[in-house]
């Protein structure tokens, strides 16, 4: 269920601002998003488990945080991490 460590370096890679970057808005959100899509299809064949709906609410909560930070901070980042992650409409 977790990311592996080679899944996560190449979205670190991908998304990434500067060379030693691993914690940017960008990066933040790129990895829960790719948490978030590993647990819905978990959810869709496993429509009982009401525990970890709760961690994936919390993730999209958290993910919504972060993309109104960056959202705040940067419209054009926004724009472009939204429409490069292929969230929100």
């Amino acid at each position: 269920m977790a990311l592996t460590q080679q899944r996560k370096q190449e979205i670190i890679n991908n998304y990434q601002v500067h060379g030693t970057d691993t914690g940017s808005t960008d990066v933040q959100i790129a990895m829960l998003t790719e948490r978030i899509n590993r647990l819905s299809e978990h959810l869709q064949a496993n429509k009982k488990d009401h525990s970890s709906r709760r961690g994936l609410l919390k993730l999209i909560g958290h993910r919504k945080r972060l993309l109104a930070y960056l959202q705040q901070e940067s419209r054009e980042k926004y724009q472009a991490l939204i429409s490069r992650l292929g969230i929100r409409g």
